[in-house]
């Protein structure tokens, strides 16, 4: 799964909804290799996410509830957010900050969708890499 987490008043989510999300490489990839979701964490409807109920409580400024759980309580837009599922049946959160370029969101998005992270650190990956966006 991937969550693009995000806020209204985010000028750089903006930025990257128009410029990253919207390149056809990346689409492609989101739609045929994770279930995507757009997230926005300030947003006032309660959630029940994998059994348990999250809400925005106001308690955390404006943040809702899951946006503190699934960001760590490291409140910066945008994150995406990759959840992997781990053999024991839990999850593994992993969540990259900030406005990210097409190019850069292709690495990103490959190196969780081929499972290199089992095997290889992000900036290894990354150096071998050949993507499709030049």
């Amino acid at each position: 799964m991937f969550i693009d987490t995000f806020t209204d008043w985010c000028g750089w989510c903006k930025k990257m909804d128009k410029e990253t999300f919207t390149n056809s490489v990346i689409s492609e990839i989101l739609n045929s290799r994770y279930y995507p979701v757009k997230f926005n964490a300030e947003g006032k409807d309660s959630i029940t996410f994998f059994g348990k109920k999250f809400i925005n409580d106001g308690r955390s400024g404006n943040a809702h509830q899951l946006a503190v759980a699934l960001l760590n309580g490291q409140l910066s837009y945008p994150t995406v957010v990759f959840l992997i599922p781990q053999k024991d049946g839990n999850l593994q959160v992993s969540q990259v900050p900030g406005f990210k370029q097409p190019k850069d969101m292709e690495v990103l998005l490959n190196y969780f969708a081929d499972k290199a992270y089992i095997s290889q650190k992000f900036d290894d990956f990354q150096k071998t890499f050949q993507g499709r966006i030049k």
